[in-house]
């Protein structure tokens, strides 16, 4: 990958941004992929391991952001040499940043937007990606795509030639639980916010030991300082512009876990949001939760933590998430929040997409109505991660989270 994109640096011509064809992307989420390929991409991305990338998400991250994000932290010693090509990479692409810049400052800066955005919440493993992937197939929603969370620097410029180069390295399929994955689909945006800006919740990736610091500041806003709030906000409204750009979109469409925890500023910044926010089975959260974060944090990683720490981070960060919601959805004008189940949803997609689009005022359902059915229909002979439950996790889920099991009212 870094001969790649060193060549590029050096091509002589000047590739003009190409947006993305919506109609390629809803093939996209309908096809069926070939069974042999679904099984030589389970744990590879690409020609290379999923779990020995020799960099990790960062490259795409601007030069400031990453200085910002590793200054004064711990490398751990059999990580260095990851640490030092990420860097190396990084400070190489960060010399077309500003090509983007004057692009966006041209054509999107002063450009208000149309309509607030549609917030997809809820913890990680809770649905929202099923979720997410049923609401994109509406073409008048924009939307992060996965392109976009590792180079979001490279999208107004370059971006024909690293989004072929990052398709022929990705799977068909992420890792994790055998979602469909590929560049142009929907993502959510807290990767490419952490490329740019160093005030996210996701540097824990990189740098797991400060995961409960990061999720108290930046997860949960409570110890962020004005002045990075302030380019929270910023930021963000520059990701969401860049995006439906990107997507010939009108309305952004958000699907990020981590937007759970800020509810309150989200509000403040658009007035007229709209939420949906998905509950699951606590018990499976759990299980899916921990695989998929013992996973994937291993290509990321620059530090080590035991899998007894990380699983008493995800305890109390999903105890801390939850009830930061809870507090906060008082401040969702009236109409404008919708709660699901996901057991619910996911038995009757089609239908509860069409209340929540009744129950939001949201437009353009009877225009994506063949899409969204036709993608539903599709996903039922999808077959999930099953999870058998074990006393010790029973025990853990009881002790930790018995306020959801019992709100929500799940039992084993």
């Amino acid at each position: 990958m870094p001969t790649c994109l060193y060549c590029f640096v050096f091509q002589t011509n000047d590739s003009l941004p190409t947006h993305i064809n919506k109609k390629l992307i809803h093939k996209n989420l309908l096809k069926e992929t070939h069974t042999d390929r679904e099984l030589k991409n389970k744990k590879i991305m690409g020609l290379l391991e999923f779990s020995k990338l020799p960099i990790n998400t960062l490259v795409g991250a601007d030069w400031k952001t990453f200085k910002e994000v590793t200054a004064n932290r711990t490398i751990d010693t059999h990580y260095r040499g990851k640490y030092r090509l990420t860097k190396a990479v990084c400070r190489l692409l960060s010399t077309m940043k500003p090509l983007q810049d004057r692009r966006y400052e041209k054509l999107l800066a002063n450009k208000p937007l149309e309509h607030d955005p549609v917030f997809i919440l809820g913890h990680w493993r809770s649905g929202t990606t099923f979720m997410h992937n049923v609401f994109s197939c509406d073409k008048h929603f924009g939307y992060n795509t996965t392109y976009q969370t590792v180079f979001p620097h490279l999208m107004m410029f370059g971006q024909p030639f690293f989004k072929k180069n990052m398709s022929w390295l990705m799977p068909d399929k992420r890792p994790t639980d055998n979602m469909e994955l590929a560049v142009d689909l929907p993502q959510e945006e807290e990767f490419a916010l952490t490329n740019m800006m160093p005030f996210t919740y996701y540097n824990f990736w990189f740098l797991p030991q400060y995961m409960q610091e990061y999720a108290d500041k930046y997860l949960l806003f409570d110890d962020i300082s004005d002045a990075e709030l302030k380019v929270f906000e910023e930021t963000f409204t520059k990701l969401i512009k860049i995006s439906l750009w990107n997507t010939h979109g009108t309305q952004f469409l958000s699907k990020n876990p981590p937007h759970t925890g800020r509810v309150k500023e989200l509000v403040k910044m658009f007035p007229n949001a709209k939420f949906i926010y998905l509950m699951r089975n606590p018990y499976t959260v759990f299980e899916s939760t921990r695989s998929f974060f013992t996973n994937t944090i291993q290509p990321l990683k620059l530090q080590d933590i035991s899998n007894e720490e990380l699983q008493e981070n995800i305890l109390s960060v999903y105890t801390k998430l939850y009830h930061k919601y809870e507090a906060d959805k008082q401040f969702i004008p009236e109409g404008n929040l919708v709660e699901v189940k996901f057991e619910d949803y996911e038995k009757n997609a089609f239908d509860m997409t069409q209340e929540i689009y009744q129950k939001l005022s949201l437009p353009g359902f009877d225009e994506a109505r063949a899409d969204i059915e036709a993608y539903v229909n599709k996903k039922k002979g999808y077959k999930k991660n099953k999870y058998q439950y074990k006393p010790e996790t029973v025990e853990l889920v009881e002790k930790h989270w018995s306020f959801a099991l019992d709100q929500w009212d799940y039992k084993l």
